[in-house]
């Protein structure tokens, strides 16, 4: 698959640079997108906060304004259009969209039902999936509105689940690929270790590929010999977190084989500036060529 810069010289003389960078959550895609943005020619597009406002802001408000209802002085407020209750979803802050899509199990301690829990993940499929698409739009948008030249796609870590790394005909890899670079940011095992003891000292909710979570459900009921209703939110999703993220590796690596370049984590966490990152993505550049 061909990409938009050959090699490390069509990078760095390209007045128009178009990155988009991949992998786990954690591992410092938006920390990359941030030293660029920084810079002062950069647009950052953060395609999660772009789920959380565009295609999910409707849910998540509705969802919000419902807990209210259940609250007698709130509701006649609400009623009354005396208050307003929405959220405040920001680039450093996606918590309105992970409380939304929620953790399944027993509703006494603010579980879901499977069901509507799984409702909710195909929303934020196709949310992920059309804010992905979106990305053609807001390169245009970043140049003719605002006069960025440079431009910075920060993926979310569920990419993986809603693309086909091997299809050539994927319509959300075949747009990024177009339009950007793809970069991904590989970690080591020991990153993936530290990632799950970080997830479990604050579970949060996450978007899996629904043949994935239908099994890691059957899984954990059977193994922990509990019905539907009577599972820890919590404890589940620390359970399916631990097993479905090593699954995302080789998807990560078919998405980086087929249609972009590697760089590696530790790497990252050296990078102190827009010209450092430049540097490193010029650099996996020369590895690819050098290997083909």
């Amino acid at each position: 698959m061909s990409l938009l810069y050959e090699n490390a010289r069509a990078l760095t003389a390209a007045q128009d640079k178009r990155l988009t960078f991949f992998g786990m959550s954690g591992l410092g895609k938006t920390h990359l997108a941030n030293l660029l943005r920084d810079e002062g020619s950069w647009f950052h597009y953060s395609v999660d906060y772009r789920i959380g406002t565009a295609y999910m802001g409707e849910h998540i408000a509705d969802n919000l304004k419902r807990q209210a209802m259940q609250v007698p002085f709130l509701a006649k407020l609400l009623l009354s259009d005396s208050i307003y209750i929405g959220s405040n979803i920001t680039f450093d802050n996606l918590a309105p969209l992970s409380t939304y899509l929620g953790k399944p199990g027993n509703p006494d301690l603010g579980g879901l039902s499977f069901a509507e829990y799984m409702r909710r993940q195909d929303l934020h499929r196709r949310a992920e999936i059309n804010a992905l698409l979106d990305t053609p739009q807001f390169i245009t948008r970043a140049h003719d509105l605002y006069g960025y030249s440079n431009f910075v796609c920060d993926t979310g870590g569920s990419i993986c689940e809603v693309v086909t790394p091997d299809d050539p005909r994927d319509e959300v890899l075949k747009t990024l690929n177009t339009q950007t670079l793809m970069v991904w940011i590989e970690g080591s095992e020991d990153h993936t270790e530290n990632l799950i003891r970080r997830f479990d000292r604050a579970p949060k909710p996450m978007y899996y590929q629904p043949r994935i979570m239908r099994q890691l459900w059957d899984d954990f009921k059977r193994e922990r010999g509990v019905a539907a209703t009577d599972v820890v939110p919590d404890d589940f999703i620390r359970f399916a977190y631990a097993r479905a993220i090593r699954h995302r590796v080789p998807l990560y690596a078919a998405m980086a084989r087929n249609w972009g370049v590697t760089v590696k984590a530790e790497d990252v966490a050296t990078v102190r500036d827009a010209k450092d990152v430049i540097a490193l993505v010029a650099a996996a550049l020369e590895g690819r060529r050098e290997s083909a």
